[in-house]
C-alpha cells in the first residue's frame, strides 16, 4: 500500500460523507467505501450472513434473503454484547476486503471513505484524514428522513462513535457540511482536489 496515497474520508452518521465522495468521484477518484464493502461481506450466500441468520433467526433478513439491516441495527445498537459479536465478525472480514480493493485502484490518489475510521484504527493505512462535520443536531435531522431509525437509535449510534472534538482534532482536513451552498461545498473539494493531487504525485516521486 506504500505506493499509494490514499485519504481517508471520515465524520459522525448523516454528516453527508456519501455526497462529498460522489463529488470526488466525479472528479475519477477512485473511492473504496467501508460501508459497501460491509454491504458486500454480508451478501447472500456470504459465511458472514449465514452466521448472523444463526445469532439473531431468520426474521433478520428480507423476503429476498438479503439482511434486514435497520432491523440489525436496532438490535446491536440496544445490545452490548450482540454489537461486541457482530464486530468480531465483521471487522476482519471488511478490513481484508477494504485493503484489497484499494489495492486495485487506479486514480493518482483514492479516497477511503469509513464512518469509524478513527475508532478502528483504519487511519495508519491512509496519509491523511478528511474530516466531514455537522453538529449533532444535523445529524439527527439528516438520519432519522434518510432512513427512517428512530431518533434514539440516532443518538444511540452517535454516542457509540467518537466524539465529534476527539473527531476534529484528528482531522488533517476539515469540510463544514453545515448551512453550506452547493458552490461552497463544491469549491471545498476542488481545493482539495488540487492538494491531494500535488500530494500524491509528490509521493510517487519520492518512491521512484
Amino acid at each position: 500500500m506504500n505506493n499509494k496515497y490514499i485519504v481517508g474520508l471520515t465524520g459522525g452518521i448523516g454528516s453527508g460523507k456519501t455526497t462529498i465522495a460522489n463529488l470526488f468521484i466525479n472528479k475519477k477518484i477512485d473511492v473504496v467505501d467501508a460501508d459497501e464493502v460491509a454491504r458486500q461481506v454480508v451478501e447472500p450466500g456470504q459465511p458472514a450472513l449465514a452466521a448472523i441468520v444463526e445469532k439473531f433467526g431468520n426474521n433478520i433478513l428480507l423476503a429476498d434473503g438479503s439482511l434486514n439491516r435497520t432491523q440489525l441495527r436496532e438490535k446491536v445498537f440496544s445490545d452490548e454484547h450482540a454489537k461486541q459479536w457482530l464486530n468480531a465478525l465483521l471487522h476482519p472480514a471488511i478490513r481484508h476486503e477494504m485493503l484489497e480493493q484499494l489495492s486495485k485502484t487506479q486514480s493518482v490518489y483514492c479516497l477511503l471513505v469509513a464512518p469509524l475510521l478513527l475508532e478502528n484504527g483504519l487511519e495508519k493505512y491512509v496519509d491523511n484524514v478528511l474530516v466531514i462535520d455537522v453538529d449533532e443536531a444535523t445529524q439527527v435531522n439528516r438520519t432519522t428522513k434518510r432512513d427512517g431509525s428512530s431518533e434514539a437509535t440516532i443518538k444511540s449510534i452517535i454516542s457509540s462513535q467518537i466524539t465529534r472534538e476527539k473527531r476534529l482534532a484528528k482531522a488533517d482536513y476539515i469540510i463544514r457540511n453545515q448551512d453550506c451552498t452547493v458552490e461552497n461545498i463544491q469549491q471545498q473539494v476542488d481545493e482539495l482536489n488540487q492538494l491531494f493531487t500535488q500530494q500524491a504525485q509528490s509521493k510517487i516521486e519520492l518512491l521512484k
